[in-house]
Parts: structure tokens; C-alpha cells; sequence
């Protein structure tokens, strides 16, 4: 799955990297469909469509809701054939959070993950796998804390972690 430019002309921006325009084709979709999607969900978060943020936001936001790591997301971006340092993908990355198109999640104080739903979710995260999960709809909260005295509740992230039972 190679992300390839048709008929565009590079243009630089204030970071030297190649924007591209709307005739840029991914990985295996018609440029009218998911191509186009994508450059407005960039164009509508405020980030230019740079090449890198083309390749990486169809990875990311044209399959479907997603928990992915930078390292998972990077061996994603090799295997189809895209030329993007693991440096590259965390700016990325870190980019899309900025501009709200992502949300991090630190789940064991080590590995962040991304997720695609931005919204209030609770997850589960699978201690030695490495997975995060979703957790089903039910889980409510009677009371959430007040905030301090001059600040407010940015944001409210619940991670259950789980591990496998031991077998006695």
C-alpha cells in the first residue's frame, strides 16, 4: 500500500515539509473518497496537509475507531511502503492531540496510546499485552470531584487495568 502523489506539485511550508493537494491518492481508496475526508479533517483541525500528516491520518482515522501506539502506527507506515522515521510519526502524533484530533492516553506510565474517539471514555488496558480497550457502555459516575480552587476539570481519564487470572 504505497501513498503516492498524482499530477501535484510540491509547495513548500515554513518547516520544508511537501504539502500536496487534493489530487493525492492512499492507500487503496479513490481520491474523491477517504483522501478527500482526510485533507478535511485536517484542513478543519487547522493543520496543513502536509505528506506526512496525509499518510498518517489515513492510517489513522480511515479504518475506523483506534488505540495505537507511535511504534505500532511506525511498522504500519513501513509496511506500506511509506519513507517516515519513528521521530516523524511521534510529531505527528503529538500534532494531532494538539489540534484535537486524537486523544493520549497513558495507560501503564510508559507506553501512550492514541485514540481516534476524543470523546469521555473509560478503558480497559491489558497489562502484558500492551492492549487498550474500550469499555462497553454502563459505566457511570454518580459524583466527580470538584476541581481545586481556581482551576477546572480539563479532562476525566478512567483506565481499569486488567491481567490475566493465574491458574492454580
Amino acid at each position: 500500500m504505497d501513498i503516492q502523489a498524482a499530477n501535484t506539485t510540491p509547495v513548500d511550508d515554513d518547516r520544508g515539509a511537501d504539502l500536496v493537494g487534493p489530487d493525492v491518492v492512499g492507500p487503496d481508496l479513490p481520491p474523491d473518497d477517504g483522501v478527500q475526508r482526510c485533507l478535511q479533517l485536517l484542513s478543519d483541525a487547522g493543520l496543513r496537509p502536509t505528506r506526512q500528516r496525509l499518510a498518517l491520518g489515513q492510517l489513522l482515522f480511515l479504518r475506523g475507531h483506534r488505540h495505537v501506539t507511535a511504534e505500532r502506527l511506525y511498522e504500519e507506515a513501513i509496511t506500506a511502503n511509506m519513507n517516515l522515521s519513528l521521530a516523524t510519526v511521534y510529531n505527528t502524533l503529538n500534532q494531532f492531540t494538539e489540534a484535537g484530533l486524537l486523544r493520549r492516553i497513558a495507560a501503564d506510565g510508559i507506553k501512550s496510546f492514541f485514540d481516534t474517539d476524543t470523546s469521555v471514555h473509560p478503558h480497559f488496558y491489558l497489562e502484558g499485552e500492551d492492549v487498550l480497550v474500550d469499555v462497553a457502555d454502563g459505566l457511570a459516575f454518580s459524583k466527580v470531584p470538584e476541581a481545586l480552587p481556581g482551576h477546572e476539570i480539563a479532562r476525566l481519564d478512567v483506565i481499569v487495568h486488567l491481567r490475566r487470572k493465574r491458574v492454580m
